[in-house]
């Protein structure tokens, strides 16, 4: 267990979900923790009740509100950029400011999150972006507008790994893939699908990926940079 008594940690969009999780798990550990929501104000004011972390409400596609905020924090030792949108679907049907707000919160989000953190972060931070198995497999249709936001998280991570290393600053992707959460549940109408694509037959629980995001941002994770964790159940395999 990685202590994080010492520790300033922002989380963008941690008020349900694999973000909620993360939170819960850097709080247990001791970390003052930051997380910022959108849309759900009675979830992020529980949870911050729940676990002593303050919440800001930020919309992740709003580039001015998401970096002044993180600005705001002054040197933080972890990022996790956690904050995300799926359109799944045709995507004749599509219209396309969504499909651009999904770049927005999907890729120019934590790009100029990781940028503005870096700025004032600590030497040895961290900064993880929570991404997709579907930035490296796209086995159903309808997802290529968010598979391509994922993909280019993975090209972001790895430059910018570059970029901060000699700080020792580490950059890492965490993909995910099905997690049993209220956006995606273990018995949703797509569920018997996405568990025939998987080598162990069970959604993953938010707290397993968030105890992946604890070892990566803990003192065991200092010379992974630059990497894909994929936790996914062997969706990928």
């Amino acid at each position: 267990m990685a202590g994080f008594s010492d520790k300033s940690i922002l989380v963008l969009g941690g008020s349900r979900g694999i973000g909620a999780a993360i939170v819960r798990r850097f709080a247990a550990d001791g970390g003052t923790v930051t997380f910022t929501y959108a849309g759900s104000k009675d979830a992020a004011e529980a949870l911050a009740a729940e676990t002593g972390a303050k919440a800001l409400r930020v919309d992740s596609a709003d580039r001015d509100a998401l970096v002044a905020a993180v600005a705001a924090q002054g040197p933080l030792d972890v990022l996790v950029a956690n904050a995300g949108t799926a359109i799944i679907g045709d995507p004749l049907t599509f219209e396309p400011d969504a499909v651009d707000r999904m770049i927005d919160i999907n890729v120019r989000a934590p790009y100029h999150a990781a940028v503005e953190a870096a700025r004032r972060m600590r030497d040895g931070g961290r900064i993880i972006v929570i991404g997709s198995v579907n930035g490296d497999r796209v086995p159903f249709a309808g997802a290529a507008a968010y598979a391509l936001t994922k993909s280019a998280v993975q090209g972001m991570v790895r430059g910018l790994a570059r970029d901060f290393g000699d700080r020792g600053i580490t950059v890492n992707s965490i993909q995910p893939g099905p997690v049993d959460t209220d956006m995606n549940p273990a018995d949703g109408p797509f569920a018997d699908q996405m568990r025939g694509f998987m080598a162990i037959k069970r959604y993953a629980h938010a707290d397993e990926v968030a105890e992946l995001t604890a070892f990566i941002a803990g003192p065991h994770g200092a010379m992974i940079t630059g990497s894909m964790q994929t936790i996914d159940g062997g969706f990928g395999a």
